[in-house]
């Protein structure tokens, strides 16, 4: 689910926990940090940035118009 420190340095290219954040801020990738300092990366987020698979675009997701239309005017 997450990405591991060896995942991190390769992505990132960074050993130092600051250098990999202002990595992963550069592209664009979400992350947290833990109450330990460690870095929490999703791969799941990772793999749709970097195009390994369809991003889910639920805002751009036209509604069903059918019903509306179906439905007798109370004009």
């Amino acid at each position: 689910m997450f990405l591991n420190d060896e995942d991190l340095q390769f992505l990132t290219g960074a050993g130092r926990h600051d250098a990999r954040v202002r990595a992963l801020r550069a592209m664009g990738i979400e992350h947290r940090v833990r109450p330990d300092d460690r870095l929490i990366v999703l791969h799941s987020h990772v793999e749709e940035l970097l195009g390994a698979r369809p991003r889910a675009n639920v805002h751009n997701m036209e509604p069903d118009w059918s019903a509306v239309r179906a439905s007798p005017s109370k004009a």
